[in-house]
């Protein structure tokens, strides 16, 4: 029988980071369907993720063609990364609208089909999206500029 490496591959990538997370989250107070804790959410995600995890698994190991895994995208796994990093560490020293920026740059850049004015017009449109949803919209107390930005 036949299967396809990459996505019995992804799929127990997916497996993994859901059984992280609902093991994770059960660490903290689930609660119940109508009054949910702080666990219940990722508790859920996590198992939704093992189950689209175990569902692309199965769909790979009976795809009749083969696949090759092919050559690590090196730019977007770096790119992807970095953007990560520079939003996580950022967002409390710069704020949220340049963090959001500098990492929505980044992702944008991580494919090598973004040309540079391409991926500046997605990260403003990005961050301008996240600033009317969770600032503006959702009021969630997060400053724009954070503290290395203030004059």
């Amino acid at each position: 029988m036949r299967k396809s490496v990459r996505d019995v591959l992804a799929g127990l990538i997916f497996i993994a980071f859901g059984l992280t997370f609902a093991g994770i989250s059960i660490t903290y107070e689930l609660g119940t369907a109508l009054r949910m804790g702080p666990g219940y959410f990722p508790f859920v995600l996590g198992l939704l993720l093992v189950l689209l995890g175990l569902a692309i698994t199965v769909a790979g190991l009976l795809k009749a063609e083969t696949q090759e895994i092919g050559s690590i995208p090196w730019r977007g796994l770096l790119l992807l990364t970095a953007a990560v990093i520079v939003f996580g560490l950022g967002v409390k020293r710069l704020g949220l609208a340049p963090s959001l920026f500098i990492a929505a740059f980044l992702a944008a850049l991580s494919s090598v089909r973004t040309s540079l004015f391409a991926a500046m017009i997605m990260a403003i449109g990005l961050t301008t999206l996240c600033i009317v949803i969770f600032v503006l919209g959702l009021g969630m107390p997060v400053p724009l500029l954070g503290p290395w930005l203030r004059f």
